[in-house]
């Protein structure tokens, strides 16, 4: 647990910020405990990083301290709560004195990921889970907590059988050469029969064809799964809704269909046609080359992902990927977020469980995909080649999302907290910090940038007793 001068300097930051947050609950307990901490306990279990409950702050009276009641019984009555959660919660407490009162913190770890959902068992599962976002406690989907159980299970959705397969609709000669590619330098798999040799690979379930036989194998997959395929975009402006000068909302506006290998390389041509390309002098040679505004194998690799790696289960099987060209940036968002225990940060380190093992191993086989946990290092690669800036990573409730920009950054500016500081001499909304950081995420810099400097006093607000005004700005202390 943390010590009292922690606790001390955690309710300071608090009063100083006048704000919650993604791993900060506020309850005030003047009187009595606060009834109904379930909400909390479950979202702050349910996620990697825990949570910290303070309780002897109002927020309702600007974070004033206004103490608990009775330290020891907060103690008791919130160990209670905790012992009526699944699993239950083991709550670290903390105990000081501030501004003349008594304030305390419930420190709450995060549960391991195999043991959640961590949910209130008066509610049960379905309606006792939540997730925290930002500031607020909101309760699980079903989808959020099939993702869970999916995990625990072991449920491979590439793998479940397709009862409405119409005969003549597979290639069968298509299927007949993967088998062959799979047979070679494996005598005692060859010896098996067909069926046996179909179940094994995975191209048959149960004597039907799989989902990923559907995707790799059909003439016509989105006959059967419409949403199952790729919609992109090339938007003239910054976001979804921008106009170009003759007031078109899309330079390109396309639907891509078709089997995984055709989706991608339809999809690839769909951004060599989006991407705006530059002549350049090459120093070494001093011939003019042709320069893209993205690397392509960058992009290769980011749609191979989605491809093979999206959620393909009936939550989002209505849910297409999505290929978003900006003027200052491309997006792919993929559904379903990361799987399993993997983090934003383990990517391209660590070696994930994989989502959907029959439809990578058969991509591995029909396109010479590598599935050797290259592709993140890759694009980083080829982003750092070609002098832009490394590549966004960001693992939404539901999706999945790879940001490339297309702006370089001068090799001996290295952007800072002395940089940010610097720019805040005059008073800065959150947009205007944004925009000079070049991240088009205003609450990922606030996370990230802005609050860790407020908690510092390295920055200041302008309007201090209304932190989430409109109007609010930052300015630099020094």
């Amino acid at each position: 647990g943390m010590l009292e001068k922690e606790l001390i300097e955690l309710a300071k930051n608090i009063q100083m910020t006048k704000t919650e947050g993604q791993t900060i609950e506020v309850k005030a307990a003047t009187v009595d405990c606060p009834k109904n901490l379930y909400d909390t306990l479950s979202s702050f279990s349910n996620q990697d990083q825990g949570g910290i409950v303070v309780f002897g702050l109002d927020e309702k009276q600007d974070f004033l301290a206004t103490g608990v009641y009775d330290v020891q019984d907060l103690q008791k009555t919130v160990t209670e709560q905790c012992n009526q959660m699944h699993p239950p919660v083991r709550a670290v407490f903390t105990h000081a004195i501030f501004n003349g009162v008594n304030i305390c913190s419930a420190e709450i770890p995060s549960v391991d990921y195999i043991l959640r959902p961590c949910y209130y068992s008066g509610l049960g599962k379905y309606k006792g889970s939540y997730l925290r976002v930002g500031d607020a406690d909101i309760p699980m989907t079903d989808y959020e907590l099939y993702k869970y159980e999916a995990y625990k299970e072991h449920t491979h959705d590439d793998e479940r059988p397709i009862e409405k397969v119409i005969p003549g609709t597979l290639k069968t000669e298509e299927i007949n050469n993967f088998i062959l590619k799979a047979k070679i330098d494996k005598p005692l798999f060859s010896s098996l029969d067909d069926n046996t040799i179909k179940e094994m690979l995975s191209i048959t379930n149960k004597g039907l064809p799989t989902l990923s036989t559907v995707l790799n194998f059909c003439v016509y997959p989105q006959g059967y799964f419409p949403q199952l395929c790729i919609t992109a975009i090339s938007v003239p402006g910054l976001s979804i809704g921008d106009t170009g000068a003759d007031s078109e909302r899309f330079t390109y506006n396309k639907r891509i269909e078709g089997t995984i290998s055709q989706m991608l390389d339809e999809a690839i041509a769909f951004c060599t046609r989006s991407m705006k390309t530059k002549t350049i002098i090459n120093p070494k040679t001093g011939k003019r080359e042709d320069k893209d505004e993205y690397p392509i194998k960058a992009i290769r690799e980011i749609i191979i992902n989605a491809l093979i790696h999206r959620d393909y289960s009936s939550f989002t099987e209505g849910t297409p990927i999505q290929i978003c060209f900006f003027s200052n940036r491309l997006e792919i968002h993929s559904p379903g977020g990361l799987y399993g225990k993997m983090t934003v940060e383990e990517l391209g380190k660590t070696r994930p469980d994989i989502r959907n093992p029959a439809l990578a191993r058969m991509c591995e086989l029909l396109m010479q995909t590598e599935n050797r946990y290259s592709g993140i290092p890759t694009i980083i690669k080829e982003m750092k080649e070609a002098g832009l800036r490394e590549p966004v990573f960001e693992n939404r409730i539901n999706e999945f999302v790879v940001t490339l920009y297309n702006d370089s950054i001068p090799v001996n500016k290295v952007l800072s907290d002395n940089d940010i500081i610097d720019y805040c001499k005059e008073p800065r909304s959150r947009k205007e910090i944004a925009d000079f950081l070049g991240i088009d995420t205003v609450y990922y810099v606030m996370d990230k940038y802005i609050n860790p400097l407020l908690q510092k006093d390295l920055l200041k607000m302008t309007y201090p007793d209304k932190p989430k005004s409109k109007k609010q700005k930052y300015y630099s202390s020094y």
